[in-house]
């Protein structure tokens, strides 16, 4: 019986060639690959596949809220996350979120393949430089306190505007990317500042660097050189 699956990435040229890559296997049946979360959510309605392989960054939101979505609406999917994210932060909030497996873009097709086919089974699977993360955090919990401690002191919407910030969009284009007024960001921004001590962006594109909220912010360079973002 074929495994049927859904990609989901936003990189086309990525997207494409990992499609056609797999679908040279006989037990896979590609049942399509699309580029955002909200395209995602509703063909698992229509195609009803068995995994799901998709990134964390999505251009369109982010991935933990279509995990989240489909582990609620679709209990019978599969996930697979496959990104170049490898921080613990993002491992941890995966598993939390519940995914049946997690692998790194650098992996061979061979490992993707061995995950795809367990987490299909209902196994779960981790890439090993993912799974020696997770053991070392669990023998070694108060490295990871620190972080996860300020991280949980913020709300699911001070997050995304972290995030945002750091990215590099003002207050008035956050604003515009969540649907809210920019006065709505300034106060959830002069929120998340507080409770973290923060002083100005770039010290909040650092700190969403250390959460693993990012991982290359494009306007490092620039907030580093002391200019005030505009609102």
């Amino acid at each position: 019986m074929n495994i049927r699956l859904l990609l989901v990435d936003d990189n086309t040229l990525f997207r494409k060639g990992l499609t056609a890559l797999l679908a040279q296997q006989a037990d896979l049946a590609m049942v399509g690959d699309l580029a955002s979360g909200r395209e995602a959510t509703q063909a698992c309605i229509s195609l009803e596949p068995d995994v799901v392989v998709m990134d964390i960054r999505l251009a369109e939101g982010s991935g933990f809220d279509v995990v989240s979505l489909l582990k609620r609406r679709q209990t019978q999917v599969r996930i697979l996350i496959l990104t170049g994210s490898r921080t613990e932060e993002h491992v941890s909030a995966a598993l939390r979120l519940g995914v049946d497996g997690y692998v790194l873009k650098d992996a061979s097709l061979e490992e993707l393949l061995i995950a795809i086919r367990s987490v299909a089974r209902g196994k779960k699977y981790l890439s090993p430089d993912v799974s020696g993360h997770v053991v070392e955090s669990f023998l070694h919990p108060e490295q990871a306190n620190g972080k996860s401690s300020q991280l949980d002191q913020l709300t699911t919407r001070e997050r995304g505007i972290l995030r945002l910030i750091a990215e590099g969009r003002t207050n008035r284009s956050a604003a515009e990317f969540l649907c809210v007024s920019p006065k709505t960001v300034e106060k959830h921004r002069a929120s998340l500042m507080q409770k973290l001590g923060l002083r100005n962006a770039a010290e909040m594109t650092l700190m969403a660097m250390e959460m693993g909220l990012i991982e290359r912010p494009q306007s490092f360079v620039r907030l580093m050189g002391g200019a005030t973002d505009p609102t």
